[in-house]
């Protein structure tokens, strides 16, 4: 008696693609996804976009005529408000990167040819797209609240860039929080100091107004001088300071890009 013997199928692997292509591929894939839950979800959009601009006028509109600057309060405190756009970004940014760490999506990248760290760099990316429609809402409303910026070409390209440092800086802080958190709330709760500080700045009001413990903290902690760049750059007013705000954003940068790459190895290895 003779037997057939039928060759065993060959196992399956999982062929990933070269360094350059899966780069661009997977990263482009994971900012369509972010960007599309972004869309579908309206607190989201509400939280990250229609927010600043409701404060902004809630503080022109409400608190300006109480608030003594040395310009008009409109133009003191949009810089400020900028800046805002990105902690609350920021806030979401970990919620949504608690909720793919918790929610079985590294699970589901093991069995799949895509490179999970593409996962936050799509988050941040999202992040800086919507900061950027965010900035450019506040700003136009601004224009319609009296907001009347001096700067040139040149110091609107500045702006533009610390602006954009000072966004990575937050959402890379942001995606740290996000990996060591147990879940989407207490990423939340975490977020609530980034979006606290600048209301603990210069942004809203002068720090020399504030009760003395405040001011030293106002005047030393690292969005004041950000804040105060911005604003000088924008209206012409002295008081920018340009080293040090880009000294704090690109070593926070660096900081936390280095710590959220070391904890997501980390989590994704469990």
């Amino acid at each position: 008696m003779t037997s057939t013997l039928t060759p065993a199928a060959p196992a399956r692997v999982t062929v990933r693609p070269p360094l350059g292509g899966w780069a661009a591929r997977d990263t482009g894939a994971m900012v369509g996804r972010s960007l599309r839950r972004s869309l579908r979800t309206p607190d989201t959009l509400i939280m990250g976009i229609a927010l600043p601009v409701i404060l902004m006028l809630l503080f022109v509109y409400v608190f300006g005529g109480a608030i003594r600057t040395d310009q008009s309060y409109v133009d003191y405190v949009v810089p400020g408000i900028i800046l805002l756009c990105a902690g609350y970004g920021a806030a979401t940014t970990a919620v949504s990167v608690a909720s793919d760490m918790t929610g079985g999506l590294m699970n589901r990248f093991r069995t799949l040819p895509v490179r999970p760290v593409a996962a936050l760099t799509g988050h941040v990316v999202e992040s800086v797209v919507r900061n950027a429609v965010s900035t450019a809402l506040v700003v136009g409303v601004a224009y319609a609240a009296g907001f009347r910026p001096t700067a040139g070409p040149a110091e609107w390209l500045a702006t533009a860039g610390l602006v954009l440092l000072y966004v990575l800086a937050l959402t890379w802080t942001s995606v740290a929080i996000g990996i060591v958190s147990s879940g989407p709330e207490a990423a939340n709760g975490f977020s609530f100091a980034i979006m606290f500080l600048p209301y603990v700045s210069s942004a809203f009001v002068p720090p020399e107004s504030m009760p003395r413990v405040l001011e030293v903290f106002a005047t030393y902690q690292p969005i004041t001088p950000v804040t105060d760049t911005v604003r000088a750059w924008l209206t012409g007013v002295p008081g920018g300071q340009p080293l040090v705000a880009l000294a704090w954003c690109a070593g926070l940068l660096v900081v936390a890009r280095l710590v959220a790459a070391w904890l997501f190895r980390r989590r994704a290895a469990r």
